[in-house]
C-alpha cells in the first residue's frame, strides 16, 4: 500500500476545494514583477512549475496592495492596484496555466511591511507604523499611520482582491497577521501605543484586520477564502532581539496566550483558514528557520492551532521530510503541508512523492543563500541547489548539437552538476574522483546533526548519477596524460580545494576542521578553533554540544566577518549560538605557538595563553587547480568549476557548473 496516500487526499478552504495537501509556502516574488505591478514572464513560469510538480494550492508569496501610504520601488513585487488593467492581463494569464494542471491558486497581499520593511528594497521612502517606533535594520523612527491611511489601505485590499477574482486567483492570503509585518504591528501592544479606535485591547489592534476581511467579502463575495498568515507567538525578548529555542525569556510580542485569543477572534471576522508559523523580524530565524532550527519546529503551534479554531491549519517550517508531514496530517497537528524553499529547490517535489520516487526529491539544505540571502541583497528570489528557480526559460536545458564526450576531473558539487546537466542534455560525461565517495566538501560539512541536509545532498547527487548511468571512477588520481590520452571533447577540471594550514611549532594535536568533522581526528575535551568564519563557528557548535570546552580565537574583530550567510537570520542564529552554548570568543587576536598543550596568542590585550588539547585550524580553503594549468594550452575546450576556480559557496559551484555545463 502507498504509504503517503493520506496526503494525497483532497481537502477545502472556504468554498475552494484543493486536490491534495500540499500549498507552496508564499515566498516574497522579488524579481517576478514587471514595471507596472503585473507577474513577468519569470514569475508566470516559475508558478506554473509548481503546479506542474504537482503541488495542489500556490500561494504567490507577498504582493502590495497600496503603494501610496507606504512607498515602494518599482517594480519590486506585483500590485493588484498599482494598473488593474497590467495585472489582471498578466495574473490571467498566471492563473490560466496554473489551473491546466488541476492546482489553484491563492494571491497573498500585503498591507504593508512597517517597521520591517528591508533596507535595500526601501530605498529614500520613509518607513511607517502604527506608532512612532524604531526601525528593525535602521536607526530611525517610523512615521504613525494616521486613520484616514488605515481607511485607504483597508479600501485597496477590496479593489485588490477585486482584481485578483478578475485575474482567476481562487483566492487570496492576507499579509499578515505574522512575523511583525504592517498588519501585525497593530495586532501586537509592543508596536502599537495608539489610543485610537486601533489601539489599546487587543479587539482594536485587531481591528485593521477585521476590517480587511470584512471589506474583501463585501467586494468578492462571502464564498471568496481568505486565508491569513498568523504567528501565534513573536519570541521577542526586546526590540531588535529575539530568543533561541530552550532559551528562558519573558516573551514582550504576542505570547500564546493572546495568540490563542487572537486566532478565535480572526476566525469569528471571517479568515477561512490560517496559514501557521511563529516569530517575528526581531527573531527572524523562527520565522525563516534556517539549519539551525529543528525540521518541523511550527508543529506544536500549528497542532494548538487546529485544537482552537475550525477553519483548515497550514503549516510550514522545514516540513520536507514526508514522513513527518504525513504524520501531521494524520494525528491533526494540521490540515496542510506548506512547503517554501523545498520547492524552489525542486518543483516536481510532490509529483515524486506521489510516484513513491522520495529519494529522488533535491533537497533544501536550509541556507538561505538563494532565497532569502538574495532577496535581502539583490531583491530577487533564487535557490541555492535548484539553478532553474525563477529562471525556468532563461536556464531550460539547451539542445545539443552534436554528442560530445566529457570527462570531469572532480566529484564534488559542481562536477556532480556539470555530469548531471551534461547527461541529461544527451552528452556522454564520466567523472573521475580521488576520493572513496561524491561529494567533496559537504561531507565534512554535513558531519554536524544540524547539516543532515548537506549530506541528503551528496546522496541525491549519488543517486542521480547512478539513475543517469554516468560511469563515475572513484579513487581515481588524474593525470595530464591520462586527459590528453583519453581522446575526449571537453575537459572540466572540478578539483576543488583543500583546507588551509600552517605550523604553529608542535602541530601533532594541530588539525584541520575537516579532520575533526570526519573523525579522522579527535579534538579532546578541550579545544581552540582558530578561525571565526561560518566552518569554524560551526564546527565549534557541534563540538561544544557534544560537552567539548570551546574557545573561538579570530583574527578579524568579530566572527562571521567575512564569507558568513548572506540571510540575517542565518548569521543571527548563528551569532547567538555561539554565547548560548558556551563558546568562549576571542577576537582582534593572532595565534603564534601550540607547545605542551598551551596556544599562545597576541590579542589587543597583550599576550595570552589557552591550556587545550587541541587546535582546530579553520583559516579558510585554497583552489587546488593545477591540473587546469597543465593543461591550459592543450585542450581547446577546458572548463574551470566550483572551489578550484575560487573558492565560494555552495551555491556558486551549481550555479557556475549548470551554466557552463548547460551550454557544451
Amino acid at each position: 500500500m502507498f504509504q503517503y496516500k493520506n496526503l494525497f487526499t483532497p481537502i477545502k478552504i472556504g468554498s475552494v476545494t484543493i486536490k491534495n495537501r500540499f500549498a507552496l509556502a508564499p515566498m516574497g516574488p522579488l524579481g517576478l514583477a514587471d514595471a507596472e505591478g503585473g507577474f513577468n514572464q519569470r514569475g508566470i513560469d516559475y508558478y506554473t512549475e509548481r503546479a506542474k510538480g504537482g503541488t495542489g494550492l500556490i500561494i504567490t508569496g507577498v504582493t502590495f496592495v497600496d503603494n501610496e501610504v507606504e512607498e515602494h520601488g518599482m517594480p519590486n513585487v506585483p500590485c493588484s492596484t498599482h494598473n488593474p488593467v497590467q495585472f489582471v492581463r498578466t495574473g490571467r494569464e498566471m492563473t490560466e496555466r496554473i489551473h491546466a494542471y488541476n492546482a489553484k491558486v491563492f494571491l497573498q497581499m500585503s498591507g504593508g511591511f512597517g517597521r520591517v520593511t528591508i533596507p535595500t528594497n526601501l530605498g529614500d521612502y520613509p518607513p511607517v507604523a502604527p506608532s512612532p517606533i524604531q526601525h528593525r535594520w535602521l536607526d530611525k523612527t517610523c512615521r504613525a499611520l494616521t486613520v484616514e491611511e488605515i481607511k485607504s489601505i483597508v479600501k485597496k485590499f477590496g479593489d485588490g482582491a477585486f482584481h485578483a477574482k478578475r485575474a482567476g486567483f481562487d483566492g487570496v492570503e492576507i499579509h499578515a497577521v505574522h512575523e511583525g509585518y504592517l498588519i501585525d504591528q497593530f495586532a501586537i501592544s509592543l508596536f502599537n501605543q495608539r489610543t485610537d479606535e486601533y489601539g489599546g485591547s487587543l479587539e482594536n489592534r485587531l481591528r485593521f484586520a477585521k476590517e480587511i476581511v470584512e471589506e474583501i467579502k463585501a467586494r468578492c463575495g462571502k464564498d471568496f477564502p481568505v486565508a491569513l498568515r498568523y504567528s501565534p507567538k513573536s519570541f521577542i525578548k526586546d526590540l531588535r532581539d529575539g530568543a533561541l529555542p530552550g532559551e528562558e525569556f519573558v516573551e514582550k510580542g504576542r505570547d500564546l496566550p493572546e495568540g490563542i485569543e487572537a486566532a478565535k477572534l480572526l476566525v469569528a471576522y471571517g479568515y477561512d483558514s490560517l496559514d501557521v508559523d511563529v516569530g517575528s523580524y526581531d527573531s527572524w530565524y523562527w520565522s525563516h528557520p534556517p539549519m539551525y532550527q529543528e525540521k518541523g519546529l511550527y508543529r506544536p503551534f500549528s497542532k494548538i492551532m487546529k485544537e482552537t479554531v475550525g477553519v483548515p491549519i497550514i503549516c510550514a517550517g522545514r516540513m520536507d521530510n514526508p514522513v513527518m508531514a504525513l504524520e501531521a496530517i494524520d494525528n491533526g497537528t494540521c490540515d496542510m503541508i506548506s512547503l517554501g524553499r523545498p520547492l524552489l529547490a525542486d518543483p516536481d517535489y510532490v509529483n515524486k512523492l506521489r510516484m513513491n520516487q522520495a529519494s529522488s526529491i533535491r533537497p533544501c539544505i536550509s541556507c538561505q543563500e538563494g532565497c532569502m540571502g538574495r532577496i535581502q541583497e539583490y531583491s530577487m528570489l533564487n535557490c541555492a541547489v535548484n539553478p532553474q528557480a525563477c529562471r525556468e526559460r532563461a536556464t531550460a536545458l539547451t539542445p545539443i548539437l552534436k554528442k560530445k564526450k566529457v570527462i570531469i576531473v572532480g566529484g564534488g558539487i559542481a562536477g556532480c552538476e556539470a555530469a548531471r546537466v551534461l547527461k541529461l542534455r544527451g552528452h556522454e560525461p564520466e567523472v573521475y574522483e580521488q576520493s572513496s565517495q561524491l561529494g567533496g566538501n559537504l561531507i565534512p560539512g554535513g558531519a554536524p546533526d544540524f547539516k543532515e541536509d548537506d549530506i541528503a545532498l551528496a546522496k541525491w547527487f549519488t543517486n542521480q548519477l547512478k539513475d543517469l548511468d554516468i560511469p563515475v571512477h572513484l579513487n581515481t588520481t588524474v593525470s595530464k596524460d591520462m586527459v590528453l590520452s583519453s581522446k575526449c571533447d571537453t575537459v572540466i577540471i572540478a578539483t576543488g580545494s583543500t583546507p588551509k594550514v600552517f605550523s604553529l611549532g608542535d602541530n601533532a594535536k594541530v588539525y584541520t576542521a575537516s579532520e575533526v568533522l570526519l573523525g579522522s581526528k579527535d579534538a579532546g575535551e578541550t579545544t581552540v578553533v582558530v578561525g571565526g568564519g561560518l566552518v569554524g563557528c560551526e564546527t565549534a557548535l557541534w563540538l561544544a554540544k557534544q560537552g567539548k570546552k570551546v574557545t573561538i580565537v579570530e583574527a578579524l574583530h568579530k566572527i562571521l566577518a567575512v564569507n558568513g550567510p548572506l540571510c540575517h537570520a542565518n548569521s543571527e542564529m548563528l551569532e547567538k549560538l555561539i554565547p548560548f552554548n558556551h563558546i568562549d570568543v576571542i577576537t582582534d587576536a593572532k595565534v603564534n605557538k601550540f607547545e605542551n598543550g598551551q596556544l599562545k596568542m597576541t590579542t589587543s590585550d597583550g599576550e595570552k595563553e589557552i591550556t587545550c588539547d587541541s587546535v582546530i585550524l579553520s583559516v579558510g580553503y585554497q583552489e587546488q587547480n593545477s591540473l587546469y594549468y597543465d593543461l591550459e594550452f592543450e585542450v581547446s575546450d577546458l572548463h574551470l568549476l566550483g572551489d578550484a576556480k575560487k573558492v565560494s559557496n555552495i551555491m556558486y559551484a551549481i550555479w557556475d557548473a549548470y551554466e557552463v555545463a548547460n551550454h557544451i
